[in-house]
């Protein structure tokens, strides 16, 4: 099968709610690309109607893949595995829920054209007080630490070239921490504000607080990765 252009990869938990809205906005405004592409849901050990309806979506429209884990594992492996097993050149990353706006997605692969990973900035953020201020609390500390100036690294909508996948390191919570990876394997990353929607509909699968602790203690472990990174050239003798 020939490469795609563009892989829209969404990892799925507990999203019965939500997945059938993917026949409308989310698949229109791909089509409306003018390139080709493909869908890869990552349904994660879910426990409610969504494997079924992610079977019915992958039979009506031929554009859809579905990879199941074998039990939930977590956003991290859920993206992971939907990395890996996307076949695009480029590959976009959205939470099943669509809080963020389908309708970004066109904007961030134009940006995507002087860069390598475009990154999703929720400026106006529509979440509960507790989920936006334990964001800005780690997104702060990060920042501080990491002498970084991402705004909304955790931010579920992405836009990165394929090359990105090699640098990826295959340890859980690394997914609060792409853009950091990306920057310190020297590729360009660029953020722009997306829009952002309240949820209307099931509720948000993962902690605020727990998640919170872990990136901060993921901290050190980044740290030392872009301080130990190899960084040598080589020249073969003539």
């Amino acid at each position: 099968m020939d490469r795609p252009e563009v892989s829209l990869v969404v990892p799925v938990y507990n999203e019965e709610d939500v997945l059938p809205r993917f026949r409308e906005e989310p698949l229109t405004i791909l089509r409306e690309l003018g390139r080709t592409f493909e869908i890869v849901f990552v349904n994660d050990g879910s426990r409610d109607r969504s494997a079924g309806i992610l079977t019915e979506l992958k039979a009506e429209i031929p554009e859809v893949r579905v990879i199941h884990l074998d039990r939930n594992h977590g956003l991290t492996s859920a993206l992971d595995a939907g990395f890996r097993r996307a076949r695009g050149e480029v590959i976009v990353s959205i939470d099943a829920d669509l809080q963020n706006d389908p309708a970004d997605i066109p904007k961030l692969l134009e940006e995507l054209e002087d860069c390598d990973m475009v990154c999703g900035w929720r400026r106006d953020r529509q979440d509960p007080f507790i989920k936006k201020l334990s964001s800005r609390i780690g997104n702060g500390w990060r920042n501080w630490r990491m002498g970084d100036d991402i705004h909304d690294t955790c931010s579920p909508l992405k836009a990165f070239r394929r090359e990105f996948i090699a640098f990826l390191p295959p340890f859980d919570g690394m997914h609060r921490w792409l853009p950091a990876i990306a920057k310190m394997s020297g590729l360009r990353v660029k953020e722009i504000p997306v829009r952002h929607h309240r949820r209307d509909t099931g509720k948000s699968k993962y902690g605020v607080w727990n998640r919170l602790f872990k990136g901060l203690s993921d901290l050190r472990a980044v740290k030392w990765m872009r301080k130990n990174r190899l960084t040598y050239t080589t020249r073969e003798q003539e």
